[in-house]
Formats: C-alpha cells, sequence, structure tokens
C-alpha cells in the first residue's frame, strides 16, 4: 500500500517525506496550497479539522500531525530501513526527550522567524521586527544548550541518528536559507559539524529532488 502524503511543498510534511525515504516506504504526494485556502475546504477539513499540515493516508488509516506519524512510521517499520528509534529503551527515551525538545523549545522561535520573514505578508501576517529579535534570541539560547549537547555526543540522542535529528531538518533548511539567518548555526561549531552531517544525508536530498 502507497502512503498518500498532503503538502509536500511545506517543511512539515518534508519532516514526513524524509521518514519515509529513510524508513523505505513507497509514498506519493498530493498538493495543498496554504496560500489559495486548499486546506480550509470541506473536503480537506474532513481529513484534518483544524486545516494544517500535513496529513497521511495508509489505505483507510488517516493521521495528522508530522510528528506523530513519523513516531508511527519508525515504529510500525522499526526493523526495515534505518533504525530512528534506537536499539534499547534508554535511547528511545532519549530520542523521545529531543524530539520534545525540538517541539517545544527549537520550533516555535524559528517558526516565528519563517512567518514574519519568509511568509509575511501571506496568511495575514504583518512582518514584526520586535517578533523576529525576540525570536531570534529565544533560538539563540536554544542553539546554546544544541552546542553543549552536541559537543558530547555527535547526534542529539547519543551516536545514531533519530527522529530527534530528523525533525529538525526541513524547518532549519528555512533558518539556513530564505529566513538569512545561517550564521546561528555556522557560528556554533558543534552545531556547524551536526547540520553538515544531517542536511547531507542522502534522504533528504532525495525529498529536496522530489520536491523540486
Amino acid at each position: 500500500m502507497v502512503v498518500k502524503v498532503y503538502g509536500p511543498a511545506y517543511a512539515s510534511p518534508k519532516r514526513v517525506l524524509l521518514c519515509l525515504v529513510e524508513k523505505e516506504i513507497d509514498f506519493e504526494t498530493v498538493p495543498v496550497d496554504l496560500i489559495s485556502g486548499e486546506n480550509l475546504t470541506p473536503e480537506y477539513l474532513q481529513l484534518q479539522p483544524f486545516g494544517s499540515l500535513p496529513v497521511i493516508q495508509d489505505g483507510d488509516y488517516t493521521l495528522f500531525e508530522s510528528r506523530a506519524i513519523i513516531r508511527y512510521y519508525a515504529e510500525k517499520y522499526k526493523t526495515q530501513g534505518t533504525d530512528l528509534l534506537g536499539k534499547t529503551l534508554e535511547d528511545q527515551g532519549l530520542g523521545n526527550q529531543w524530539l520534545e525538545v525540538e517541539a517545544h523549545n527549537y520550533h516555535p522561535p524559528l517558526l516565528n522567524l519563517v512567518l514574519h520573514i519568509m511568509f509575511s505578508p501571506h496568511f495575514g501576517i504583518i512582518r514584526n521586527e520586535q517578533v523576529i529579535k525576540e525570536s531570534e534570541e529565544k533560538l539563540a539560547k536554544v542553539l546554546d544548550v544544541y552546542e553543549d549537547r552536541l559537543s558530547k555526543s555527535k547526534y542529539l540522542a547519543g551516536d545514531f541518528f533519530s527522529l530527534a535529528d530528523l525533525s529538525h531538518i526541513p524547518f532549519t533548511s528555512y533558518l539556513v536559507g530564505p529566513v538569512g539567518k545561517e550564521y546561528m548555526i555556522k557560528e556554533r561549531k558543534h552545531v556547524s559539524a551536526w547540520w553538515d552531517d544531517i542536511s547531507s544525508r542522502p534522504s533528504w536530498l532525495k525529498v529536496l529532488e522530489i520536491c523540486k
């Protein structure tokens, strides 16, 4: 059964595509244009009642929220493709810990930067320089914690590439690209090495090629 992924042009769905490529799972994509409001049509809201991306359909199974989706596939296909969970319960605990850090500490200020720099004036967002300044300061503090962590281990959960690392890739590619704040990564030695590693994975290069 081929997994159907909605909204491949955007970062959160790319998180799902990246996981599917790492797990060697067949998929197809369905474009959804947020700017024109395709995510607010009755048909789409039947799949995702909040109008957000992504959604997957896997046969008669529908699931939304990108981190829930990647956890589902990493567990369902644990022995297929890249093991993104870790070999031990302790590995899995650390992976889940840093995945939660990404969701609750790293992502919110980065999302503010993306919205106010990349997507203003779309979605009714007016660029706010104070929000940009405060968000950069918050993100810098998080990256300082990452710098310390990554001085002690190759990846966030240890010596293996996990869901926690994977989950950072799509939005961080915005940070170093169109958001124009690559220096936030490059000025931190261990964060920079980690980013160079994870962003050069064949799976991410394949996702970028698919989503051109």
